[in-house]
């Protein structure tokens, strides 16, 4: 008999690991919700209508199709079974596909919905993406993502927010060394003027998004492919290593753009620096990165990269502006958002890396009752009661056992305290109130114990 197995580029999670998710998961939510977003849930498929067009020729690609259901080829044309055509045969024997992302849904639900809702709409969603990516270390093809977009407003006071939310989630998760990119379109535009790329942007902004992953010579290599000249090339990367400040960089592209779409782009970034400065918030993680490109190409304004410093894994978080995707879906009134995605299973990856999950993740009780005897345990059950309607998370050991294989029991767990009732601690109602981590014991009134944990 074969034995069972998961599809590649999908995990399991035991107990352990989803206590040090659901950390994860709490801190990125409250973060959401201290700055007005409302929870959002979209289904895990969408009609391929819906998915397709909105990634980019390489996100198509990378889309799971959903057979449709029933016999799927009964009413196929034969010419196009003999064709051999992926994308002839995908368009017939397959409606629906399960979500790249959250963006795309969200816009969905925003033009189905807009009678509905209030503008500026805030929202956050935290749910599975699928992309059939080859597996690798910090890419799966199954992974969560927890999403917050505003849409219905062009205020960069939007962009200035996403920054400090990425900060206070940072911050919440222990990561220190971390930082922020930040670009914008705008710029990228510009830079495609100044090297007279008119017409070839996209092939730019594919190939510059390469850069950390192939190099100068592997992007050389690629934009020399698309009909690049090679002293527009040395230009383009003349401009992408400008160095010093945030505000040196923006001084020397101002001289250097002469178009209208660089200059805008680089008064955008001026305008979200100087909010940030007047809200008081700490720029000292946030760096204007000429060469981020993003390679979704429903970005149109400020572009977002989160990246920990000295682990190997890439960006943990990503978005920007977009002021055209719900007219993809025929809204006749055009709709600006920007948004901001964690990759949950990246930062999971970095925190065990770096070590950084608090114990307290990986408990599932704060206390364990023990007991020598039958009648020991039916005397724990008010135990327990008593301590859960204190609010505290409590379990009773449910077998007959010796002490020791309780204790152990509770070791496994990481449960840190543990009462142990026998007939003494039933007569006199001092219970044996026992501190697993420290090894120490003593006595005490169920009331106090309560006290005790409370104080913890």
């Amino acid at each position: 008999m074969e034995k069972p197995s998961i599809p590649k580029g999908t995990r399991d999670f035991g107990p352990m690991a989803m206590g040090k998710r659901q950390f994860i998961f709490n801190t990125i939510r409250a973060v959401y919700q201290k700055y007005g977003f409302q929870p959002l849930e979209t289904p895990s498929m969408e009609n391929l209508s819906v998915l397709t067009g909105k990634y980019g020729e390489e996100g198509d690609q990378l889309l799971f199709k959903i057979l449709n259901s029933g016999d799927f080829l009964k009413d196929v044309d034969s010419s196009k079974l003999e064709a051999r055509n992926s994308k002839q045969l995908t368009s017939a024997i397959a409606e629906k596909g399960l979500r790249y992302d959250l963006t795309v849904p969200f816009a969905r639900y925003v033009v189905m919905n807009r009678h509905e809702i209030a503008f500026p709409f805030k929202r956050y969603q935290m749910q599975p993406v699928w992309r059939a990516d080859r597996p690798q270390k910090g890419r799966y093809r199954e992974f969560y993502q927890c999403d917050a977009d505003v849409v219905g407003t062009t205020s960069l006071l939007c962009e200035a927010e996403i920054v400090m939310m990425i900060r206070e989630v940072m911050k919440g998760l222990g990561i220190q060394d971390f930082t922020i990119k930040i670009n914008h379109r705008g710029v990228l535009k510009g830079i495609a003027d100044t090297i007279e790329a008119t017409g070839k942007e996209t092939a730019l902004y594919v190939a510059i998004d390469k850069l950390d992953k192939i190099g100068r010579e592997g992007v050389s290599k690629e934009l020399s492919e698309a009909g690049f000249a090679p002293d527009k090339i040395d230009l383009l990367f003349t401009i992408l290593s400008t160095a010093g400040s945030n505000e040196a960089k923006l001084e020397t592209l101002r001289k250097l753009f002469q178009s209208t779409n660089g200059q805008q782009g680089l008064a955008d970034l001026q305008s979200v620096f100087t909010l940030l400065q007047e809200a008081g918030s700490d720029q000292s993680h946030l760096e204007f990165d000429i060469s981020l490109a993003r390679g979704l190409s429903y970005y149109t304004g400020c572009i977002f990269e989160v990246k920990i410093n000295n682990v190997a894994i890439g960006s943990v978080s990503g978005g920007g502006r977009y002021d055209n995707l719900t007219q993809s879906f025929g809204d006749k009134e055009s709709l600006s958002g920007v948004g901001i995605s964690f990759g949950v299973d990246r930062i999971y990856d970095v925190m065990e890396e770096l070590q950084l999950f608090p114990k307290a993740t990986q408990r599932s009780s704060t206390v364990l009752i023990c007991h020598l005897d039958a009648e020991s345990m039916r005397y724990g059950l008010k135990t327990l009661t008593q301590l859960r309607s204190a609010g505290i998370a409590t379990e009773l050991y449910p077998d007959e056992s010796k002490l020791k294989k309780q204790l152990d029991y509770a070791n496994k767990k990481m449960i840190p305290f543990t009462i142990v009732i026998g007939e003494e601690e039933r007569n006199n109602g001092l219970l044996a109130f026992k501190n697993m981590e420290a090894g120490t014991q003593e006595k005490m009134k169920l009331e106090a114990i309560i006290q005790a944990l409370k104080a913890q």
